[in-house]
């Protein structure tokens, strides 16, 4: 009777955070395969390529230098060289000479290639993107070559380690990809609902390839933590959005006590955190399957948890640093919940968001994350008063120390792939970071939590001699403007001018030493957001 009642308080869970069933996403549509990469969508990898003359930062936190000449070979870093002294004309014929392909950077910078560590793409609703390819580009077009999906895929058409392959392979135009399963996803041996049981899914999904383990804290305590443990002993990941209806059992603190290795969005956060009670006060006429009543109140949460900076407040985050629990916190996510109409009318919508994306982000009581059916001023100022406290509580473990990595969760809550992982830089910089901070963030700690349970340093996540060429090259200096990393670059007035102009947007994207055209990218997913409205009789972009 306990096994039956725990399995279906699990699908009551698992269907108030997507939406839909598991068993109906799999009945559903079913997602489109990539198609492979055709000539002229990428070029090399290069005996030897070298950049010439940018600016550099390199993500380890140190500041930029340059001018210098980055040389590849093949998709290894081979060597930096000065190019001169900045504010002097750069040397001429510098070596090496005889590189295949030149890349022209004065006035550019130079990072390292952006890691997502928080991706969705088929999910549980191939109705609002049904080929992958749209959220691969989009994610190349503003620099993110590695993401995890967490899952990439759900359901019986989960092909998660066969993009996975074919990225690795570079048959598909993908950033890197690292391929985390939902516990209990596609698995034929019942509920996940006992230690043994845990035990043996997590076996499984090692003999199947996965890097990691996603929880939606749909599990009993005992099988989240025996799992977990599996986990590390066979070098998986753990990450988990310990969703309400779990969290009263295991929140952020105890999940950490379990091993877990990462926490993503703020979920078991503030209930770790709670000053008078054990559990969040929740109104008598609350409802967690109504999305709208759930997104709303999870913000009141911030008016019952401890003093910010207490003694409280910071042995807990001491807790979690010890433990090297990693937050990803995909700020990005919930922003639209302290402005829906700047979200709703962002201005790449019209040339970028597919049609059927943007009706899944409408008003519904049945797509997850599109609850603003009566969305009012006193809820939005609710979230802007929660994202405060949210954000110094990452802010505050960063500066003790902690492991904060960048998760865009695009694909719901009017969050397009690409723009969002932007966004979320952005936000990591109101919470306190220092724009160094934002871009170590983005790359060499995203690359640390995906390797580090493999007990290998990373390859990527730094431009360093010997490392996998993961590069973006963007105009202009991202430390000054983060803006400049949007696919629709920044508006501004040209100074000397007067002129209204548009500057920046990632001008290429380098993966694994193949060269990517990022306006090029762009321009694909324009055409097919034109193609969409075309076979829907719809108006076409501006």
């Amino acid at each position: 009777m306990r096994t039956k009642r725990v399995a279906a308080w699990a699908a009551v869970l698992l269907t108030a955070f997507v939406g839909q069933s598991v068993g109906q996403a799999q009945e559903g549509a079913r997602m489109e395969r990539v198609a492979d990469r055709q000539p002229g969508e990428g070029e090399g990898p290069y005996r030897r390529l070298v950049i010439r003359g940018a600016t550099l930062v390199d993500g380890s936190g140190a500041p930029p230098r340059g001018p210098v000449d980055i040389v590849i070979a093949g998709n290894r870093i081979e060597s930096i060289r000065s190019a001169g002294t900045p504010g002097l004309p750069v040397t001429q014929e510098r070596a090496p000479r005889d590189a295949d392909r030149e890349i022209g950077a004065t006035g550019m910078t130079v990072l390292p290639g952006f890691v997502d560590t928080h991706g969705h793409n088929g999910d549980s609703h191939p109705d609002k993107a049904p080929n992958a390819t749209y959220g691969y580009r989009l994610w190349l077009a503003h620099g993110v070559t590695t993401v995890r999906g967490v899952g990439l895929y759900r359901g019986s058409n989960n092909m998660s380690l066969s993009d996975r392959q074919r990225s690795r392979d570079n048959s598909i135009v993908a950033p890197r990809l690292f391929a985390y399963i939902v516990m209990g996803d596609t698995w034929a041996g019942g509920a996940v609902n006992t230690p043994e049981r845990a035990r043996a899914f997590v076996r499984w999904a090692a003999a199947q390839g996965y890097d990691g383990i996603k929880f939606f804290n749909g599990e009993p305590p005992a099988a989240m933590e025996a799992a977990i443990a599996e986990a590390r002993a066979r070098g998986l990941g753990t990450i988990a959005h310990l969703g309400q209806g779990g969290v009263a059992e295991t929140n952020a603190d105890r999940a950490a006590a379990m091993g877990l290795h990462g926490v993503t969005h703020f979920y078991g956060h503030f209930e770790s955190l709670l000053r008078d009670h054990r559990i969040p006060n929740y109104p008598h006429n609350y409802n967690m399957a109504d999305e709208q009543w759930r997104f709303s109140q999870v913000a009141r949460l911030a008016d019952q948890i401890v003093e910010p900076g207490s003694a409280e407040w910071r042995a807990y985050l001491e807790r979690l640093l010890e433990r090297r629990v990693t937050m990803s916190p995909t700020f990005n996510i919930y922003s639209a919940g302290r402005d829906v109409m700047r979200a709703r009318t962002a201005e790449w919508h019209e040339r970028y968001t597919l049609p059927s994306l943007m009706r899944f982000f409408q008003p519904s009581r049945v797509h997850h994350g599109s609850y603003f059916w009566d969305w009012t001023t006193e809820d939005e100022i609710a979230w802007r008063r929660f994202y405060a406290v949210w954000m110094r509580l990452v802010n505050d473990y960063k500066n003790m120390g902690g492991r904060v990595t960048v998760g865009s969760d695009a694909g719901y809550i009017y969050q397009t792939w690409g723009f969002s992982y932007i966004g979320e830089l952005e936000m990591l910089q109101e919470a306190g970071f220092s724009p160094l901070e934002v871009i170590q963030a983005a790359t060499i700690n995203g690359a640390r939590e995906l390797t580090e349970p493999t007990g290998r340093e990373p390859e990527f996540g730094m431009v360093r001699v010997g490392m996998l060429a993961d590069l973006v090259i963007v105009p202009g200096n991202p430390l000054a403007n983060l803006k400049v990393l949007y696919g629709t670059g920044h508006e501004r007035l040209n100074p000397d001018t007067q002129a209204v102009e548009r500057v920046g947007g990632v001008r290429w994207t380098i993966k694994d030493g193949i060269v990517y055209d990022a306006p090029a990218l762009l321009a694909s997913v324009e055409r097919m957001v034109t193609e969409a409205r075309a076979r829907e009789g719809a108006r076409p972009a501006n």
